[in-house]
């Protein structure tokens, strides 16, 4: 399944290997060398203590919806796709990202355990998150 047409995302220095990553099948968080702090979305700086010390780290691709939402409509989504999950998703290793649950609705609630997937784009030095349901 591709991801196009769908909005793809802006790469900046700073998020690079996040995305080539992801084109690869690996789910990068960032790591605080000085205070431990797992997180994510891709910065230079720990969000918590300002460290520079920080270091890419391979996430499991597991976690829970943490919250969702389903959108009905969608700037630039295809309809054949609505509706559309979107959810805040805590990764086994601590943080939350928000991204698409790829699955119908009705089998979404929060606590629901999900696994991420990759989905190409045009571009071949990025893939696209997104999870589904362990169980589905």
């Amino acid at each position: 399944m591709s991801w196009d047409p769908r909005p793809v995302p802006d790469v900046t220095p700073e998020t690079e290997r996040y995305w080539t990553a992801a084109a690869q099948g690996e789910l990068l968080v960032r790591e605080c060398q000085d205070c431990g702090l797992v997180y994510h979305y891709p910065r230079s700086l720990c969000p918590d203590c300002f460290s520079e010390r920080v270091e890419w780290r391979e996430a499991s691709g597991r976690g829970e919806v943490y919250s969702y939402s389903t959108a009905r409509t969608m700037s630039g989504w295809p309809d054949d796709d609505l509706p559309l999950v979107l959810a805040y998703v805590e990764l086994e290793e601590g943080p939350r990202l928000m991204t698409n649950v790829d699955a119908d609705p009705s089998a979404v609630e929060i606590g629901t355990r999900v696994a991420v997937e990759f989905r190409d784009v045009d571009d071949a030095e990025i893939a696209i998150p997104v999870f589904v349901p362990e169980d589905g």
